[in-house]
């Protein structure tokens, strides 16, 4: 099939605007609520802003250095992804989605759109958009899911014992393995993919009856269209995709890092930076809980809790979550939004202007 015809063909993203006004409520609600109520009580808006007006000039470049090396970092996961795209066409692709997706509460089906939207305008054919796509995502989850087990063993690592936080390591290890399971099965041959399809079509089965949109589905079809899309891509660059999403989070790591010592003094021995380390790699399973873009809130609650039960000081844990907060998403969001501007400038005709056949658009 032609190119041109799968890009015809391809789904668009439809949003319930009712529904996506509602999620955007509850989840700027939500973060109000962290921010002003939950936060408080681990921590001290108080002490922080002490703590932060004691911060000296090395710790400020620090902070500045470890930002400039995080953003620079997060226009890899898009290169190594889609092979032929260019590193500033990379950022401004991943730092738009991220501006969208987590500046805007309920904006991520929003973000995807542009990341294909502009994927495609830089010559990126559809089926290598959607596979770049899919595996940047997955991946995302991947270090998600796998930065708190390394959590622990840094933990236990450190010295401290690990506690109750071997057991949520030991959850998050179990399914971060089984989900790598199932994708390598599907992965490796057509007739396992086809195998997954069918399985996933008996799971389904008793809650069809009850759910209208599971009516006849079948999952067969696109779990195989979904490997064939991916496979090549996965097969040469997952060694690249997995780097490229490690360093933008051990980038982002070290802003939290820096911004802690630098609350804490660095003539003072301060908290180890496996420590540290534990606390951001453990906070980072509050991005799974789909209420806040970005983890906003949950993942700060988390962090600060997880600082202060490690011996941090409650001021210099809060002020080093706002720091590495402000620091790791404003210059992302001001970034993206330059970036879709500078796309839509360049690219936003071509799009207005682009005649599609109606007989080909998706029903």
């Amino acid at each position: 099939m032609p190119e041109d015809a799968a890009a015809a063909k391809a789904p668009t993203a439809q949003l319930d605007k009712k529904k996506s006004i509602l999620l955007g409520i509850i989840g700027l609600a939500f973060i109000v609520l962290i921010f002003w109520k939950v936060i408080p009580q681990i921590g001290s808006y108080a002490d922080a802003l002490e703590a932060l007006q004691s911060m000296g000039a090395l710790s400020m470049a620090l902070i500045i250095v470890s930002v400039v090396v995080y953003l620079i970092f997060y226009g890899l996961p898009f290169m190594a992804a889609a092979p032929g795209l260019k590193y500033w066409r990379s950022e401004q692709v991943n730092q738009a989605a991220f501006a969208i997706s987590n500046g805007v509460p309920g904006g991520g089906a929003v973000g995807l759109a542009v990341q294909y939207g502009m994927l495609t305008s830089f010559a990126i054919t559809a089926t290598a958009s959607t596979a770049a796509i899919t595996a940047v995502g997955l991946w995302s989850s991947f270090v998600t899911l796998g930065f708190p087990i390394l959590g622990v063993g840094a933990l236990v690592l450190a010295g401290q014992s690990g506690g109750g936080y071997v057991l949520t390591a030991l959850i998050g290890l179990a399914v971060l393995i089984a989900v790598v399971v199932v994708f390598v099965q599907v992965m490796r041959s057509e007739p396992l993919a086809i195998r997954v399809g069918r399985l996933g079509n008996k799971l389904i089965k008793p809650l069809s009856g009850r759910i209208k949109s599971l009516q006849g589905l079948d999952l067969v079809a696109p779990v195989t269209k979904f490997r064939s899309s991916m496979y090549e891509l996965l097969k040469r660059r997952w060694l690249a995709i997995t780097v490229a999403q490690v360093a933008v989070s051990i980038a982002q790591f070290l802003i939290l890092y820096f911004a802690l010592r630098g609350v804490e003094g660095w003539d003072t021995a301060g908290t180890s930076i496996l420590v540290a380390f534990a606390a951001f790699a453990i906070s980072q399973l509050g991005m799974m809980i789909p209420i806040t873009p970005g983890g906003l809130g949950t993942v700060d609650a988390a962090m600060i809790a997880l600082l202060t039960k490690f011996g941090v000081a409650t001021g210099a844990a809060t002020a080093a979550d706002l720091v590495w907060r402000a620091a790791s998403f404003v210059p992302q969001i001001v970034i993206g939004i330059i970036a879709l501007l500078l796309w839509y400038r360049k690219a936003g005709e071509r799009f207005a202007t682009t005649k599609v056949d109606p007989a080909s658009k998706p029903a």
